[in-house]
């Protein structure tokens, strides 16, 4: 039992000494399993960056020199999770486009931290600037990977060469953050196949 305790000790020790001035792996995941911990605990409300600083033993300035505020920490808490899932490549556009939105988008949030942390992002962006440009930046570079498969699908001849592949996305997109704005990520499941149906029908020379 002392030997458990005493590995226990040491390894919050480690921990602590991990964490300065100098941002390095292992202080940057405590950070943000800390951050994590408490919002699966007391959810956005009881979220702070002077909360995740206790959680995780690091000093307030050290977190803030990484994180200039909580919406720039809860960002990077939804992106660990984001940046595991692979971007879907099921051989067709149509097939690709409902997996997107099943699975990376609409299905992704439904029942989960990941939606309530990104619904919280998108609100506190409407009235922070720094929070709008940190939310913009990281979608620009969403929008950049999930053109692939719009460029996949050129690649095999399914839609024109000048499609244009970012705005197919955007209206992807839009449609998913309509229904998590409102709370409706269940009805906008049962919908995939009939918008995905549609914003084909839209794009000139496709062929599926």
């Amino acid at each position: 039992m002392n030997n458990e305790l005493d590995i226990n000790v040491d390894h919050e020790e480690t921990a602590r000494r991990s964490i300065g001035a100098r941002r390095n792996p292992a202080s940057q995941e405590a950070i943000l399993d800390a951050a994590e911990a408490l919002l699966r605990e007391n959810g956005i409300a009881g979220f702070s960056i002077e909360a995740v600083a206790r959680r995780a033993r690091a000093g307030k300035p050290t977190i803030y020199r990484w994180w200039p505020h909580r919406t720039a920490l809860m960002l990077d808490v939804y992106k660990r999770f984001k940046n595991a899932k692979s971007f879907p490549d099921t051989g067709t556009l149509r097939g690709d486009l409902v997996s997107f939105l099943e699975n990376h988008l609409l299905g992704f949030w439904q029942g989960s931290l990941c939606g309530t942390v990104y619904r919280a992002v998108v609100a506190e962006a409407q009235t922070d600037k720094d929070a709008a440009e940190l939310l913009q930046a990281y979608q620009a570079e969403r929008k950049l990977h999930s053109a692939r498969i719009v460029e996949r699908a050129k690649a095999r001849g399914e839609v024109p060469e000048e499609t244009d592949a970012e705005l197919m996305i955007d209206l992807v997109v839009s449609f998913a953050w309509h229904h998590l704005l409102l709370g409706q990520l269940d009805e906008a499941m049962n919908r995939v196949p009939q918008v995905v149906n549609m914003i084909l029908k839209g794009v000139p020379g496709y062929r599926g």
